[in-house]
Parts: C-alpha cells; structure tokens; sequence
C-alpha cells in the first residue's frame, strides 16, 4: 500500500539545495519517491506503508541534517515568517561597525570576531558537509577563501568577503521570497469557509466539507467557495483572479459560476455542483503549485552543472596556488591570494538561482494575465512556438450555434415542424453544440428515441418513432437529415467566427509563427469560410479525431529544427492532439478535468489574444535568463583570469560573485511584469 505525506519546507532557496533534501529522503528506508516545490515550499513523500509522528521526526532530522536552516512542519501548519530576515541584517551591520575599529586600532581579535559573526553558519554547514563527504559547495568555497585570506594576513578582505557574500544571500532570499508570494497573492482564490444551509439554518462550515448538490449562501464581498449554479439573487462577480479579465461578470438565477470569484454586491444563494476538490479554484491551485515541478533542459543543466563545476574550480585554484610558485620568482603568498580570489568568483550561486527563479517569475506573469501554464518546460516551448494549429469549433469559433431553417427536398411527405421534432429528438441524447443548437429550436414535446449512437466527427444515428433518423454533414454549415435512409431534408446551422480570431492570427504572424494552420472536421465549405475570415490560409476539413494526429505529425516531421509545434484545441474532443502535440493549449474550458489534464497550457479566459501574450511572455523570460547566463559566465570568467594572472583582487571577486548573483536575480524578477 503506497502512502503520501506532505509537508511545508522553508528555507530552501535554490535548487542544488532542494536536490539534496530529495536524495536525503528518498535514501530513507521506505521512501519510494520524494518531491520538493521550491516555489510553494511544499514536499511530498511517497512511501511504501503508513507514514506517522515516527517518520515524521526521522524525515525531520534528515533534512535538518542536509542543512539545519531548512524549517519543517506538516502541510496545513503555519510556518511563520523566516527568522533570516531579522537577523541577518543585524549581524552584517555589527561586522561593519567591527571592521572600522579593527581598522582602526589594527586588532586581530576584533577581526575574528566581526569573521565569526557574519560567517559562522557558513562554516558550520561547510564543516557539516566536508564530514559528510559532500566538500563541494558555496559554503565550502567561502569557507575556504576566507580562511586562506586570514592565514596572509588579508584580515579586513576576509570579513568583507564573508559579509558581502551574506548580504548578497539576505538579497537573493528576499527576491525569492518576494516572488513566491506575489505568486501566492496571485493565486490566493479559495474561500476557507462557506455558508451552507442545512435543515433551514445557515452555518458556517470549511469549504471542504461543503457537499455536492447543497445549497450554500455568497454576500458581497466573499469567495465563491466552490462551482454551482445561481438559484436566486444576482450580482456582478469579480473573476480577475481565474481569467486575468478585470470587467465585472453579470450573473443572475440560472448562471453557472466559477468558485474563486468575489462577489461584487448582493448576496447570491447558489447549489453546488461539486465538492472543493471537484471544483476550478482547487484544479488551478493544483496545476500552478505543481507547474514548478517541471524543470526546462536549462534549469537541469544548471543544476548538474553546480555539481561538476565547483570541484573543477577548487582544483584550478589549487592548481594556481601550487604550480606557479614552482617557475615564477613572485612570493607564494602572492599565487595564494591569486588563488583565493579565484575560489571567492567561481561561486554559482548567480546560475543557480537566477535561472529558476526567472521561469518562476514567467509562470507568475502568465498566471496574472489569465494563463496557466503547466511548468517552466512549457515556457521554454513556447517561446520557441514554430508552428500553431487550430481546431475550429470552440476554439477559432464561439461554439454557439444557432438553427437557421431547413430546405426540405421536393417531394417529401414531412413537413418542417415534423422533421425537426424527429432531428431534435434525436439530438437530445448528445452534448454537442451543433445537436443543443437542434433540440432547443424544436418548442415542442420530444419523441423517445432508441439505440443512439454517435459517429465522432460523422453525425448522430438512431431509431425515433419506429424511423431509422440519420444527421450527419452535408455541403457548407448544412447538415443531411436522412429519414429511413432517405435524405428529407438539409439543416442549416450557424456558428459565428470569435470577434478577435483574425487580429490574434494576425499578432501570431508579427511574432513571426513560420505555420498557422487550421484543422477541422467539418465540411470543407464551413472550414473555408471560417479560415477565410481569420486570415489563415493553411487549411485542412473533414477530419476525424486520428486525422488531426496524423496531420500534426506531419507538422512535427517537416518543422524547423529547435522549435515547437502549439495546437489550440477545446480540451476534450481533442485530447488526442493535444496530447501528441509539443504544447497543448486548451481554450474556454476552464473547469474540464479532460482540459487540464491533456492541455499543457490553459488559457483561463476564452479570448484568443491570450495566445500571442503567452509566447511574448515567454520569450522575454527565455531572454532574461539567456541574459542571465551570459552576463554572470562572462563576468566570471574575465575576473576568474583577471585573479589568476594578478590584476583583480578580494573586492572585485566579491563584486563577481554577489554583485553578479544579485544583479542577476533583480534582473530574473523583470520577468514578472504584465504585458
């Protein structure tokens, strides 16, 4: 039997860090698998049988043991507020204060002291970890640089070294912080109570507990608590939060509504559809914390990268302190400070952090504007969007039809009311907008119908009033409606092209999509027409669901190398394509189990636009963090030569590792703004 414990982490805020707590835990006996979201703070373990308090407090030590800053409490406690933001501050102003008296009257002590106060948890993990057997890491590099700067007699650069690297840590967990709860803000949407009515009283009770099918009560101002559909009252509801639109929704008796929205004014009672963790609000705070667990090739690679990089770094740096002594006639303490300085740049901390941290401040500005996306893999495809294709009805179209008369065929022995009763009788056993568009033309009574059955992307069949009735697709928007196999008449629906359909494909082209193509399984006349008014002219019809496969990946053989094939589909006829393609995006779905689970991206409000916005979006992060890489590389690498051959010292070092890390997570956070 497979059990989950949860729990709430802080103090971990880089990946490297968040690795090793991984491999620390699934190590454990019992752990099959180990999860840590750096972006919720949340870690799930998997085991093989009941977790408890037992496990708890092993899991506990583990972490605490991999690095003792790191908090852990079960998932629904409350963590509080993170002591560093306290404290650090304090320490790194006494060491300031400490190192202008040292300065001043020339004391080691006071030296020492101001090196113990501002680095004394750096050197307590690097000692940790060098017993440990794990010698390469920031704090081990520090700790080293440090040390050696002190046995030269460079006593000031070595407080200085430690302090800096301190403050540019305080910095970096403060942009991290800042961004894990601007996220938090953003998807802050569920309601924690709901006001249920039960035997005619109105009690307050947690949202979870709320049942399917009861009624509960929302007054102006409060959360939606879960999906349902007004039964009295009406009011104007606030759904910025779940569709990044910031006009007000008018609703009244009748009206589904969404769970996360405000109620603007007026009190609404409501039947619920589902329970809390059936509803939208509990879907999209599950897909936006798990977005995070998604890592792009780039992310991964810094990661690795950490581990080989450091201890390439150390043995260069042992390599300038030693060999050079041996040839050169300049002091060893001389190659040892080069080589001290050296150890104080090659820190990654600037790679490791900046990096993620851009693709989660990209996931948070799409989340602002009403756009989910799955993980920060999916920002890096979208980014490189070579080719988009889109299904037709629901999508391009607003999916609403409406009947337009029929044109009966001479000589049939119906009349219309008695044709469309049979079509619309026929048609009541399906879902589709098309058949919907059918069955509330017809005002009347309806006929039973027997042994119905779909044909997906064909039409409809069954037995209605001992006829064998057949709907399925003519020339144009019309449908055949065959009686007995006899075709009595055409069905003429229509579907209205979405007002913005043609500017977003228009705003795709200017983002310089190479491919823009339509594929549908309607008749070549509709699709035509449809294509013709949204400007695309790559176009393909009557296509059943594994046709749409098959064209895509046609697509994905013939498109240029490095980029991505996007299909924009409804979510449940096309879960298929969706899934098949390199991003699914669902459109106006939001709500459908099949859309979020077969859509890598879902775009919250039904508006095309959103779909250039989100590869802009995208390709601005993707530009942050390519910045971030070269400049932080780069400036390492030049002061990296610049101390080995003697023209940089301490400062320039620490200007090469926090200055470059901070500017380069002050940078990451740009990301976060909304086109």
């Amino acid at each position: 039997m497979r059990n989950t414990r949860i729990y709430n982490l802080t103090g971990v805020d880089c990946p490297s860090c968040a690795l090793k707590i991984e491999e620390a835990a699934t190590r454990l006996e019992g752990v099959k698998s180990s999860q840590l979201n750096m972006v919720s703070g949340k870690f799930v373990v998997s085991l093989d049988a009941q977790g408890g308090p037992q496990f708890d407090s092993l899991l506990k030590s583990t972490v605490a043991k991999v690095d003792p800053n790191v908090k852990m409490r079960l998932f629904k406690e409350s963590m509080g507020v993170w002591k560093t933001f306290y404290t650090l501050p304090l320490r790194v102003l006494t060491t300031i204060i400490l190192i202008l008296i040292a300065r001043r009257i020339d004391s080691f002590p006071l030296y020492l002291l101001a090196y113990l106060i501002s680095g004394y948890d750096v050197i307590f993990k690097a000692l940790k970890n060098i017993f440990k057997g794990r010698l390469f890491d920031e704090n081990f590099l520090m700790t080293i640089a440090t040390v050696g700067a002190f046995l030269i007699g460079q006593h000031a650069e070595a407080v200085a070294v430690m302090a800096f690297y301190q403050i540019g840590e305080f910095f970096q967990t403060l942009a991290v912080h800042r961004s894990r709860t601007s996220i938090a803000a953003l998807i802050d949407i569920k309601a924690v109570t709901a006001t249920v009515v039960r035997n005619g009283q109105q009690i307050t009770i947690p949202v979870e507990e709320l049942r399917s099918g009861e009624t509960f009560i929302v007054r102006a101002g409060e959360k939606v608590p879960v999906d349902g559909v007004v039964t009295q009252g009406s009011s104007h509801l606030d759904a910025k939060a779940l569709t990044g639109e910031s006009l007000p929704v008018s609703v009244t008796a009748g009206d589904a509504i969404l769970s996360g929205s405000i109620n603007g004014s007026g009190v609404l009672t409501v039947k619920a559809s589902g329970t809390y963790e059936e509803s939208t609000v509990a879907k999209i705070l599950k897909l936006v914390e798990d977005s995070a667990s998604r890592k792009t090739q780039r992310e991964r690679f810094i990661t690795s990268f950490a581990r080989y990089y450091t201890p390439v770094v150390v043995a260069l740096a042992l390599l300038i302190a030693l060999v050079p002594p041996l040839f050169s006639a300049l002091p060893r303490a001389t190659w040892l400070y080069r080589s001290l300085v050296f150890l104080v740049i090659s820190c990654p901390c600037a790679l490791v952090i900046s990096v993620p941290l851009s693709f989660f401040a990209g996931i948070g500005a799409l989340a602002r504007m009403g756009i989910l996306v799955k993980g920060s893999n999916f920002i890096q495809l979208l980014a490189t969007t070579g080719s988009v294709i889109f299904d037709k009805t629901g999508t391009l179209t607003r999916g609403e039809f409406s009947y337009r008369g029929m044109s009966i065929t001479q000589g049939s022995p119906f009349n219309e009311e008695e044709l469309l009763r049979l079509a619309a009788s026929l048609e009541s056993h399906t879902t589709h907008p098309i058949g919907l568009a059918i069955t509330g033309a017809y005002k009347g009574d309806l006929l039973p119908a027997e042994k119905v059955k779909e044909r997906a992307g064909i039409g409809i069949e069954g037995f209605v009033d001992d006829h064998f009735i057949e709907l399925s697709k003519g020339d144009g928007r019309d449908l055949n409606l065959r009686v007995d196999g006899h075709i009595e008449a055409q069905i003429r629906v229509v579907d209205k092209l979405k007002a913005e359909a043609a500017t977003a494909v228009q705003a795709l082209r200017a983002l310089k999509v190479p491919q823009i193509a339509l594929l549908s399984g309607d008749s070549a006349r509709s699709v035509e027409e449809a294509a013709s008014e949204a400007t695309i002219t790559e176009y393909y019809s009557r296509l059943m669901p594994q046709d749409k496969v098959d064209y895509v990946e046609r697509f994905m053989d013939q498109k240029p190398p490095n980029s991505a094939l996007l299909f924009v589909g409804d979510g449940i006829n096309d879960a298929p394509v969706l899934a098949r393609s390199d991003i699914g995006v669902s459109m106006g779905q939001l709500g459908s189990d099949a859309a979020i689970e077969a859509s890598d991206v879902v775009i919250m409000q039904d508006n095309l636009l959103s779909l250039p916005t989100a590869i802009r979006s995208s390709r601005r992060t993707l530009k942050i963090v390519r910045q971030n890489i070269i400049f932080a590389i780069a400036v390492k690498v030049i002061i990296m030569a610049l101390g080995a051959l003697g023209y940089a010292n301490m400062w320039m070092a620490v200007f090469g590792d926090t200055g470059v890390a901070l500017l380069a997570v002050l940078n990451s956070l740009r990301a976060m703004k909304r086109l």
